[in-house]
């Protein structure tokens, strides 16, 4: 592991990555890219934690937008994220990486059940853990799970990986002024409404003082540049390095 800048690293995919450049579904031979480059960060020596996002297949709330009960709307959404954890597990052990799959929501058949310390022994032992079905809970989104388990597990960063090569102050594919940011802080984040992960994820990972990085996930090999430290994509931190604490009301 020397060289490695992070040990224990929980990266977080959207679903919307799996489907590549089709407008629906997994594409194949995206979630094989994906599986090599995680590979490539395995067989550096670090620990690798996945949660996946479901929106590829179905989004709990757009349907609960057009009219759909927003708690099944969202377990909905929980079971889409299954398919593409199974999917990724398919790619990624066909690469030689074992994985389990560990779901918020049981269904033995196909996972095991989420157990905090199994899923830590699992990544002691070099196993890849993927998590599904978010937290379990209708609405919260798996960017807050990928923020829960992240602390759950002692991860040392959050790889949010995305279609962009970081975090801008406007949409850079509508806005060529739109600037990039090297880093920013959860309170930024926060009070610009940047589009990093929901508010309540930003705000588990400041509390916490568990740093964020937005990353290109298309770009070969930003994933092992990442651990390595190296500058890719946008840091997301406290504004002096520690722990922000919250003031008392």
């Amino acid at each position: 592991m020397k060289g490695l800048k992070y040990k224990r690293i929980l990266l977080k995919i959207s679903g919307e990555a799996m489907m590549g450049d089709k407008g629906y579904g997994i594409d194949s031979s995206t979630v094989d890219f994906v599986a090599k480059e995680i590979k490539e960060a395995v067989s550096s020596g670090v620990e690798v934690a996945i949660v996946v996002g479901g929106g590829n297949i179905f989004r709990g709330v757009e349907a609960s937008v057009e009219g759909m009960e927003r708690a099944s709307a969202d377990y909905m959404g929980m079971l889409a994220t299954v398919i593409n954890a199974l999917a990724l597990q398919n790619s990624l052990e066909r690469q030689g990486i074992p994985t389990r799959v560990q779901s918020a929501i049981e269904m033995k058949e196909l996972t095991e059940p989420y157990i905090r310390r199994k899923a830590i022994r699992h990544l002691e032992k070099r196993r890849t853990v993927i998590f599904a079905a978010g937290t379990g809970n209708p609405y919260f989104t798996t960017d807050t799970a990928a923020a829960l388990r992240a602390m759950e597990i002692g991860a040392d960063v959050i790889l949010k990986a995305t279609k962009v090569d970081g975090i801008y102050s406007s949409d850079p594919t509508k806005d060529p002024t739109a600037k990039k940011y090297d880093t920013v802080t959860y309170i930024d984040v926060l009070k610009r409404g940047l589009s990093v992960m929901d508010s309540t994820a930003v705000s588990l990972c400041m509390d916490n003082n568990l740093p964020i990085i937005v990353f290109n996930l298309r770009g070969k090999g930003n994933i092992r540049k990442v651990i390595e430290g190296k500058k890719i994509g946008t840091l997301v931190k406290g504004s002096n390095g520690t722990r922000v604490k919250k003031k008392d009301h």
